[in-house]
């Protein structure tokens, strides 16, 4: 059964245009091609980059977040409350106000009372600023050193400079060694982040971030199979040269430097739509999309490779709204530049009701001495110093 799905996977029709086949990507006289056996190698490379990772936020990313002036709020603890915990837990963090009413008469506690402490509640559970701040410098020096890595690969190659170049000679294309280390090591990378995603912040684009992640890997991987090795160097470089910026931005977003990340943002901003709206689609979508059928009859793994490529677009365009929405908020409002996909600590609100709160607490605590007298360790004073009258 297995064998059988096996040789059906992996049928030359659905990898090859016709006329080709694995048998051309056998390695001759020197020349070295990928092999789908390699992809194995980018499995210990993920575990080395999560080992890493906890080094470099231990002692770099914590020294630098200090250096930076990144302070953590004070978060109050919600008390123990073994109802309002199992609602919490099993049923919604987000209460409506008739379960809320529901709640008051489980607990016996105000109204007011449930909803602070739900609210203290949600926050104990959001990432604090260091955990966000260890995040983002990892990954922006990930992202920084592989775009440098990748332009270093492909500064001197002619399809940089000529997409059309990609598909000269394919898919009799000989692997070189920096195009093997700089696939290894970005498939190693994402495969890291999907083993971490259950750690990682989660934003509001979650499930969008986890189709991005699973359809990269599916991309390259793919490509690598199928010897597509010079258009996804030069999709992995486009991707790369925005990343960085924006992860700059939330670190500086993170330190309090407030004009430092408004103005990195819009840089970010302007890589990204240029090059994830313009070249991308453009320049290298096209060249995959229109220009292989002038050369070859289209074959699944062509529609499997350029479908791969439009769910990449949609994401695209999908953050793309959310950056110029961002973006438009801060060049005629002069607000402040925030992740719209992160929660925020629920303070302002808060803080009000809490003084109020501790106001009524002080109110019925003079109510409560003007009844029963002063009160020592819980018990009435009594006053034994009598005056005798003589």
């Amino acid at each position: 059964m297995l064998s059988q799905l096996s040789a059906w996977f992996w049928q030359e029709r659905l990898w090859f245009p016709e006329g080709l086949g694995w048998a051309d990507l056998e390695d001759r006289d020197g020349r070295v091609y990928a092999k789908a056996h390699d992809l194995w190698v980018a499995l210990p490379i993920a575990l080395v980059f999560l080992i890493i990772r906890q080094i470099f936020e231990r002692t770099v990313a914590t020294p630098l977040a200090s250096l930076l002036g990144v302070k953590e709020t004070v978060r109050l603890k919600a008390p123990h409350n073994p109802t309002l915990e199992s609602y919490y837990c099993n049923i919604t963090k987000n209460p409506t106000q008739s379960s809320v009413a529901s709640l008051c008469k489980q607990t016996g506690s105000s109204e007011r009372h449930v909803q602070r402490w739900f609210r203290r509640r949600r926050n104990q559970d959001r990432p604090s600023l260091l955990k966000k701040f260890r995040e983002a410098s990892w990954r922006f020096t990930f992202y920084l050193l592989a775009f440098i890595a990748g332009l270093a690969a492909l500064i001197d190659k002619p399809w940089l400079y000529d997409v059309k170049e990609m598909w000269e000679g394919f898919p009799v294309l000989t692997l070189l060694t920096s195009q093997y280390w700089y696939y290894m090591i970005e498939l190693g990378f994402y495969g890291s982040l999907l083993f971490s995603v259950a750690s990682d912040v989660k934003r509001k684009d979650f499930k969008e971030q986890i189709v991005h992640h699973v359809a990269t890997i599916l991309l390259i991987s793919f490509s690598w199979c199928v010897n597509y090795i010079r258009a996804g160097t030069l999709i992995m470089l486009v991707h790369d040269s925005s990343d960085y910026f924006l992860e700059s931005a939330k670190m500086f977003n993170y330190a309090g430097w407030r004009n430092a990340c408004n103005y990195i943002f819009i840089v970010f901003a302007a890589v990204f739509i240029i090059t994830r709206l313009v070249f991308f689609p453009f320049w290298i979508v096209y060249c995959t999309w229109v220009y292989p059928v002038t050369v070859y009859d289209p074959f699944f793994g062509y529609y499997f490779f350029n479908g791969l490529l439009m769910v990449l677009q949609c994401l695209h365009i999908f953050w793309a709204v959310l950056i110029i929405r961002i973006a438009v908020r801060f060049l005629t409002n002069n607000e402040k530049v925030d992740d719209e996909r992160s929660d925020k600590d629920e303070t302002d609100e808060s803080e009000e009701e809490e003084e109020e709160d501790e106001e009524e607490e002080e109110a019925e605590a003079k109510n409560h001495t003007k009844k029963n007298g002063p009160l020592l360790n819980g018990h009435s004073v009594h006053n034994n110093n009598h005056n005798k009258t003589e």
